[in-house]
């Protein structure tokens, strides 16, 4: 892949890879860390992206960066600065029930349907088989409605 089509390519994606990184990271200097350190090692290694798996290999790397980096804030993060949670809107109950679910449902659910990955494109990011994709979509749409349910009846 040459460098303009490279850029090009990156720049489309680099707003659904950032989204991607916030849901892992939950903060947005990490997150662009992460993007930015998985753009550099995609471009060094950019001659070996196979035409059509951009998008998973990319994907990839930033979901390997983000995990770099929570391993390294575990070592490193004072509890005394950890951030508070925001205050809570009227209309948060499904981001905060997005938000509840581990990280392995989460990043599925958003790929899915915010960022519009298809299955096999999710499996091939995360190194994961497309039934096992689709088991988890499932697992977090009924976790969703549960959470969701439980809202509502509290309401």
């Amino acid at each position: 892949m040459d460098k303009a089509t490279f850029e090009q390519l990156y720049r489309q994606m680099l707003p659904g890879l950032y989204r991607l990184a916030l849901s892992i990271l939950r903060h947005g200097a990490d997150a662009q860390d992460a993007v930015q350190q998985a753009a550099v090692k995609a471009y060094l290694a950019a001659e070996r992206i196979r035409p059509g798996g951009e998008r998973a290999y990319f994907t990839r790397i930033v979901v390997n960066e983000c995990r770099n980096i929570q391993r390294s804030r575990m070592r490193q993060t004072p509890v005394a600065e950890v951030p508070e949670r925001p205050a809570v809107g009227p209309n948060d109950d499904l981001r905060l029930a997005v938000e509840a679910l581990p990280e392995e449902l989460r990043l599925i659910l958003l790929m899915k349907y915010m960022e519009g990955y298809s299955e096999k494109e999710i499996a091939a990011a995360l190194e994961i088989s497309v039934p096992t994709v689709k088991n988890r979509l499932f697992k977090a749409r009924k976790a969703l409605r549960r959470e969701l349910r439980e809202e509502v009846e509290l309401a």
